[in-house]
């Protein structure tokens, strides 16, 4: 690692100048009055609290051989002669081994860290700062927000870390994250909050605080703390290009954790339900659909049955507050939504069409995506895609569940549908907010279409739907 006894001598002569000796005082500066001199005392305090997490997975099923060759079909050309030569010798599972962090939040013994530390473990193992040891059992998991919470059974007092309010929390405020980073215990680094609400496309509920504190493989799971010594934060994730910190980290807030802090216990997260699916407000929606701004988010579908759909909201509405509270990024909604409790009624205000209308919608609870459960007249070809109306081999082939309807089964990369996203296998539901029914409608419509007009699609997805807007080139009858 190229470790010299002048570097640290030189790390610890810096850290001297900066946050002084023992019995140093803070920084004087009007810019920085509350500057700390060091944090010795805050990490002395929370040393205690902060636990390394080992677990052990048993991965079942023979190893592959050493070199990994697939042949045309998947199958592996040379697992015959490994079979044949080694037989019964091949290892038929191993033990794979991991390091976290967690930190103590009772008396009790329970922990709080990562999910993805412990999922799939079969034993869990927590040693405390002292060096005892014990194994732990999983009390709940969270894999939407990556939150677990485990326990471990001792006689001995232990000292809980206390939990401040990342609400609070300031761009530029002083962080200090714990750990076991690449397992060496007890590990202190400092930095500064770089953003808030990050959103790094994690999980459906993510909302990070954004730190240059160092946080690196075994960082996991452990606490990020304020200069009050409060958990603001969980240790979740890096942006690296070589697996170690490079002054960009990310943090679970505490308050998402507290929040959900006693269904973990319980072993259960009940989360709220709307039943919408949306989408962000690009430019091109926005003045498509006549729209003052971005902000909001669009309806793409809605839920049959659901509690949006029973409240009175449609497709191509656009949510702006939920609650009483604004929304600005169209990521904002989910999480309110699953912080909302089950069987509560809040309002709910979207633009429809220029006017604001507010609906009171009555919050269900969020169970696990379900996928719900075919003769062509001709091909059609506009804007550079290919469509047809499905039949059953087309449905077989795209995955599709709809019976009826026009799919997308061309479209040419540099073309006009290409540029706007459209893909083989989109489901082709409205165009320009009217529904498309067959080959002719879809070739009556679009063929109407002059050179720079802009064409609002309305297309599925999967079990997905979603607007897109795309920019015709050439005639009406461009491909």
């Amino acid at each position: 690692m190229g470790w010299t006894l002048f570097s640290v001598a030189a790390v610890f002569a810096f850290a001297s100048l900066i946050f002084g000796g023992p019995g140093a005082v803070a920084q004087t500066s009007p810019l920085l009055p509350g500057a700390p001199g060091s944090f010795s005392q805050l990490v002395k305090k929370a040393r205690p609290s902060v636990v390394n997490i080992s677990t052990v997975m048993t991965v079942k099923g023979p190893l592959s051989h050493p070199f990994g060759f697939q042949g045309p079909s998947g199958e592996d050309p040379l697992r015959d002669f490994f079979d044949r030569f080694f037989g019964d010798r091949m290892p038929k599972g191993f033990k794979q081994r991991n390091l976290g962090s967690g930190f103590i939040i009772d008396e009790h013994g329970y922990i709080l860290t990562n999910n993805h530390v412990v999922e799939k473990a079969d034993e869990i193992t927590v040693k405390l700062a002292g060096g005892a040891s014990f194994s732990a059992k999983v009390t709940g998991r969270d894999p939407k927000t990556d939150l677990a919470l485990i326990q471990i059974d001792t006689d001995k007092p232990l000292t809980p870390l206390p939990m401040g309010d990342s609400d609070e929390l300031e761009v530029g405020d002083w962080v200090i994250a714990m750990g076991n980073p690449f397992g060496l215990d007890n590990t202190v680094t400092a930095g500064i909050v770089s953003a808030k609400y990050r959103h790094i496309g994690a999980g459906p509920y993510e909302n990070f605080i954004q730190t240059d504190a160092s946080i690196n493989p075994g960082n996991s799971g452990g606490p990020l703390l304020n200069s009050a010594g409060e958990v603001i934060g969980i240790n979740t994730a890096i942006f690296s290009r070589s697996g170690g910190s490079i002054g960009i980290g990310f943090a679970i807030p505490i308050n998402m954790a507290k929040q959900i802090l006693a269904q973990l216990k319980a072993g259960k997260v009940i989360r709220g339900w709307l039943g919408v699916m949306i989408q962000k407000i690009t430019p091109e929606l926005k003045a498509k659909l006549n729209l003052r701004d971005t902000k909001g988010a669009l309806v793409a579908d809605v839920t049959p049955g659901g509690p949006a759909e029973k409240a009175g909201i449609k497709r191509g509405d656009v949510i702006v507050s939920f609650n009483g509270t604004q929304i600005d990024e169209m990521k904002d909604l989910p999480y309110m939504v699953a912080s909302t409790p089950v069987g509560a009624t809040v309002p709910v205000e979207v633009v429809r069409k220029g006017r604001n209308l507010v609906f009171k919608a009555k919050i269900g609870e969020l169970k696990e995506d379900e996928k719900g459960p075919q003769e062509s007249s001709g091909t059609g070809q506009r804007f550079g895609m290919k469509v047809d109306e499905i039949t059953p081999q087309l449905a077989k082939e795209f995955g599709l569940s709809q019976t009826t309807g026009l799919v997308i089964v061309e479209v040419d990369r540099n073309s006009p549908a290409g540029e706007a996203g459209l893909r083989p296998g989109d489901v082709v539901l409205e165009i320009d907010q009217a529904p498309v029914r067959d080959l002719a409608d879809f070739l009556g419509k679009t063929g109407r279409y002059k050179r720079g007009d802009t064409v609002l699609f309305l297309i599925r997805r999967g079990n997905s739907t979603l607007y897109l807007t795309l920019t015709v080139s050439g005639s009406s009858n461009d491909n």
